[in-house]
This record gives structure tokens, sequence and C-alpha cells, in this order.
């Protein structure tokens, strides 16, 4: 992408409306940040682009109109930052990032994109309002906007149904979390190839641990068996090692700490791998009560 083009077009503008880059900077990020942006060596970010238009008296599409960038960027670079966010629970630059886009008819007349700013303003209020009730309501409006008999089922439908079932299991109401999760599993199975392939993984995954607070440790295990043999499949790491540990906790509960160690062994290489010494020396310290344990009924 040539950024240069979006960063000439700010400047051309910021100079007819008579402002400094410090006078568009402000409330919106760094005078030395709006230098970078207009000499094309970065791209400024979904809501920072949206808020400079607004500042300098454009609608924020206008600068997906001038030739080289296409306005589905904005909206996938909106969803990854969102994202991120929700990943990184940072809730709370999320939601303000949510307000600023409920502004932007870009995002408002359409339904899809609405929904997207509506489930993450429901996983805000469930994650730090702990309004449970106001956010459930709002994931099930977020849900029937584009939810019809009559069509394939959406990736971003399957994960706000994924959303409830984790919202459901925080509520340690494992069964109706299931129910989620079941519902997800069977689109999943009528569905075209998924572009983004951890959506199985997660959903595998805590459809274990599901059934690990249920008690059933073998279909908990069947799960996590089919999890990794999907990521082998696509050839991604993503889950691997939570998905082993998984496995060896189960056969910890089942009184199997033999099956259970090498599991162990193996979710401490992956997260070895993925540089995560936080998870490692969780797993280190479990693989010796393991190991205490079978020296104990040896």
């Amino acid at each position: 992408m040539d950024y240069s083009v979006i960063g000439k077009k700010i400047k051309e503008l910021r100079n007819v409306v008579g402002l400094t880059q410090g006078d568009l900077a402000e409330g919106i990020c760094t005078q030395p940040l709006i230098s970078r942006i207009e000499k094309g060596d970065i791209y400024p970010s979904a809501t920072a682009l949206y808020q400079i238009s607004m500042r300098l008296g454009v609608d924020v599409n206008y600068f997906f109109e001038i030739g080289t960038t296409p306005r589905i960027d904005y909206l996938r670079e909106v969803e990854r930052q969102l994202r991120t966010l929700r990943l990184k629970r940072k809730f709370t630059e999320m939601m303000e990032m949510v307000k600023t886009e409920e502004k932007n008819p870009f995002f408002y007349k359409d339904t899809e994109r609405l929904q997207l700013l509506y489930w993450h303003k429901a996983i805000y209020l469930f994650e730090v309002e702990k309004d449970h009730e106001s956010a459930f309501s709002l994931l099930n409006e977020a849900y029937d906007l584009t939810a019809h008999q009559k069509k394939a089922t959406t990736e971003k439908e399957m994960e706000i149904l994924m959303t409830f079932g984790t919202w459901e299991t925080l509520l340690n109401h494992h069964e109706e979390s299931l129910c989620y999760y079941q519902k997800v599993e069977a689109l999943m199975n009528h569905s075209k190839q998924l572009h983004d392939k951890t959506i199985k993984t997660r959903l595998f995954y805590n459809m274990a641990r599901g059934l690990t607070e249920l008690s059933r440790n073998e279909e908990s295990i069947k799960y996590c068996h089919k999890a990794i043999t999907w990521c082998l499949e696509e050839e991604h790491l993503w889950g691997l090692g939570e998905l082993h540990y998984h496995i060896g906790y189960n056969f910890e509960m089942l009184g199997d700490n033999e099956k259970a160690l090498p599991h162990v062994d193996k979710a401490i290489q992956l997260f070895q791998l993925r540089n995560d010494d936080t998870h490692k020396s969780f797993l280190e310290r479990r693989k010796q009560e393991i190991i205490s344990k079978i020296r104990g009924e040896d």
C-alpha cells in the first residue's frame, strides 16, 4: 500500500484549513506522529484516521476514494485493533475505540460493521462494568443483526456464540456453555473453510474445559485430541501447549499420573518455544507435583 498518498492528502487538507501539525495532533496523537504520517513513513490507526478526518472536516471515507486504499482496509484495521485489545484484555482502550467508531457512518449505517461494535461493547459491559444482564442483552442484539436462517453463518457470528459460552462458563453455568459450543460445532461442520484457523482450536479447547468441569474427563480428552489434530493439519501452533496440559490435567483427575506426565512435558516444551516463561514455570511446578504423586504411588 502507498501510505504516502494518504499522508500527502492529510497534509494538503491541514494546510487548507490552516492547522499546524500540533493543532491536528491535539487530543489524537503526537505532533511527531502526524509528521511521520504525512511523510508516508507510517499509516495511522483506524481510530486516529477517523479523528483526523473529523478535525479536517471530511468524511473518513474520503481517504479511501483517492485511488490506492480500498475501504475494506479500514474495516480490517478496526477489526484487527479490536481483536488485539480484546485478547490482551485492554477493555478500557477497546471501549474508547468502540465509542469513536459509533459516531462513524461507515459503521452505524451497516449492520455487519455495527455488529462488530455491539459485540465489543457487550464484552466491556460484562468484563468491566460487571453488568451481566445488559451484556447478554446487547450480545443477543449484536447476533440478531445478521443471523438469518437462509444464509451461511459467518465467523463473527460463531465467535459471538462462543462469547456467550465463555460468559456462561465464567458464571459456572457449564451445561449452558456447552450448549453454545455444541451449536457452534454444528454450524462449523456445515460451513466453508475457516479464514481464522484458531476458531476451531479455541472452540474445542473451551468444550474440553467445560467437559472437565462436569467431570466428563474422557470426552474432554477426545476434544483436546481433535483440536491437536486440527492444529497439525492446518500447520498452526496456537493452543498446542494449553491442549497438551489439559490432557495431562484430565489424566491427573482420573488418577492416571503416569499418562499425565508426558503431556505436561510436551506442554512445557511448547511454552518454551513461545518464550512464555510464566506458563513454563507454572507447568514445571505442576510436573514436580505429579512426579511426587507417582513416587508416592510406588
